[in-house]
Order: C-alpha cells, then structure tokens, then sequence
C-alpha cells in the first residue's frame, strides 16, 4: 500500500500551500506553459506523488491559483451583500474590497488571465461559471439600489459592472507595489468612482 504524502512540511506549512506557492512564483517569473511540473515539486521540495496527491495535474494547479482568490472574494462580497447596512455602504465596501483583495493577490490573478486559455473547455467553464456568480451578485446591489431609487437608472446595471471590472482587471498592467498610492488608497478612488457614476 503507497504511502500517503505528508501533510505538511518541517516548518509546518501545508504541503498544497506549498505547492501553490511555488507554482505561484514560477509561473508569474516563467509562464505557464514554461514551467513544468518537475521545477514546481523540486521548488516547493517534495516529490510528485505528493503533487499528484493534492493535485490531478499542473492544470489542476494553475486553476486553484486563481480559484483561491476567486472564493475568498465571493465569501467577502457575500458577507458586505448581506449586512444590515445602506445599500450603498454595502456596495462601495464590496467594491472596494474587490480592488485590494486583487492588489494582495496579483500574481495570482495577472498569471490566470495571461493563462486562462490554457485550461481545458471544462474547467475553463467552471471558472466563467464562479465569476459570473461573483459578478451577479455584485449587479444585484447596483440593482437593489436602482430600484429603491438610491442609485440611477440612466445606466444599465450590466454595464457598471463590466466598468467597475474593467478596471480591476487591468490592476495588473499598471499598479506597482512601490508606485504613489497604497492598495487602500486606489480601492478608496475606484469605489468612489464608481457611486459617483451611480449618483441620481
């Protein structure tokens, strides 16, 4: 009977986070398609059973690399969508958070959509899948406060989502961690942007 591998390292850390991690690293410094599975397991140092273990594939890997982020954003608008508070504090504070918690993450986020094509049809439809659910729930706070007269109507709901989200998609071509505003600080402008656009 195989063994199973550890699960976590000697420091303690858990042995997928490890291996996450290093995917994380050398596929933002190599690309994707650049690395393979070897440097990932001799990186994170374990072997590949244990890679195999945790994870089907190094597809498997790049789709938890974004998935990760994904689900912690979902749990985070969720939790600000279903707060006792005005729709619009509950929409500034869910888009907010959508930029700072993409600045945390922005390797993950900038390697996914540099390597989304890479997934295969079905996993590449799960991930359109969870990213519409995130987006519709966002859509359902802009049109919560359209219908209760809060926010205009002069603009499609659709279409200040996909604005809002241009935005934090393109996060990654231009934000440098050491540049003139602090992921709070650019979150505070785009949210701000955003019910300004919305103002009746």
């Amino acid at each position: 009977m195989a063994a199973v591998p550890r699960t976590t390292d000697k420091d303690g850390t858990p042995v997928p986070q490890r291996l996450l991690a290093a995917a994380t690293r050398l596929f933002a410094e190599q690309g994707y398609d650049r690395t393979s599975v070897q440097e990932i397991v001799e990186a994170a140092g374990v072997t590949k059973g244990a890679l195999y273990h945790y994870f089907g594939s190094k597809e498997d890997l790049l789709h938890e690399v974004y998935a990760r982020v994904l689900r912690l954003q979902q749990e985070r608008l969720d939790a600000f969508a279903d707060a006792d508070e005005p729709v619009e504090k509950r929409l500034r504070d869910a888009a907010a958070d959508v930029v700072v918690t993409t600045i945390e993450n922005l390797d993950d986020a900038m390697i996914f959509f540099r390597s989304m094509h890479h997934l295969s049809p079905e996993k590449n439809k799960q991930v359109r899948a969870e990213r519409r659910r995130y987006h519709e729930r966002f859509r359902a706070l802009i049109e919560e406060g359209q219908e209760a007269g809060v926010f205009s109507r002069a603009t499609p709901a659709d279409l200040v989502v996909d604005y809002h989200f241009g935005s934090v998609h393109h996060l990654g071509t231009w934000y440098r961690p050491d540049g003139p505003l602090g992921p709070r600080e650019v979150a505070d402008h785009l949210a701000d942007l955003l019910l300004r656009a919305l103002r009746p």
